[in-house]
């Protein structure tokens, strides 16, 4: 096992039973975490307006975390309670050493042949749908950001449980020193505006939004449109 990086004063245990409290660790990634890591993928996202693009997880996770586990690994670190993770935030330095998200997509698209399942073309329709919407209406849409003041970029995620105990806040800190350690000038990170919680706490962790709320191509969470907020960082 890795050494403890931090620690949290209090984590609700992981099966999510009532009692006492048990301390979250963070903690470097280690190749033996791969499988419970992608077990935990779905969970991790729950309660969010983010929680799933268009429902299918394997596909979901070779374009969020996969990518990570294998080109990344020393830039990911996991939240472990009770022996078990709760948690994770999944790193890159230079964006550029990983290929896009665009280009992520794709390929599991076609890998998991999602545009032969039928509940998934609905989304892909509906994302051209809202592609055509917002150009008629001279809307910006999410697109992938490069800035070379903001090289680096993070996803975090944690299970219902763990939210509110400190282990997201530790789990930024372990990332915050790894891009200090090596002279990063900046992070960046894309959100959903709607995600009120998440923006909040990023606002708290010294991120501050950066140009315009973009439309996301067919997400929807509770009926309705949603939009992505880039937020940077500075050490």
């Amino acid at each position: 096992m890795n050494p403890l990086y931090l620690q949290t004063g209090t984590a609700w245990p992981p099966d999510g039973t009532a009692g006492s409290r048990a301390s979250a660790q963070v903690r470097a990634f280690t190749e033996s975490d791969r499988t419970e890591l992608l077990a935990l993928f779905g969970r991790a996202r729950e309660g969010s307006p983010s929680a799933s693009v268009w429902g299918h997880e394997e596909s979901e996770a070779a374009i969020y975390l996969t990518p990570y586990m294998d080109r990344e690994p020393e830039s990911l670190f996991v939240a472990e309670s009770g022996g078990r993770l709760v948690g994770c935030l999944t790193g890159c330095p230079d964006s550029s050493r990983l290929p896009s998200e665009e280009e992520r997509t794709l390929q599991a698209i076609r890998r998991h042949r999602l545009m032969l399942r039928p509940r998934l073309a609905a989304f892909f329709a509906r994302s051209t749908a809202d592609l055509l919407w917002a150009a008629a209406r001279r809307r910006p849409r999410a697109t992938a950001f490069e800035d070379a003041r903001w090289p680096a970029h993070l996803h975090i995620n944690l299970v219902p449980e763990a939210r509110g105990t400190g282990a997201a806040e530790n789990l930024m800190t372990a990332w915050f020193d790894r891009l200090r350690s090596i002279g990063s000038p900046g992070c960046h990170l894309q959100t959903l505006c709607e995600n009120t919680r998440a923006v909040a706490f990023f606002r708290r962790m010294g991120f501050t939004e950066h140009g315009p709320a973009r439309l996301v191509p067919g997400l929807r969470h509770g009926g309705e449109r949603l939009h992505q907020r880039t937020m940077v960082w500075t050490p």
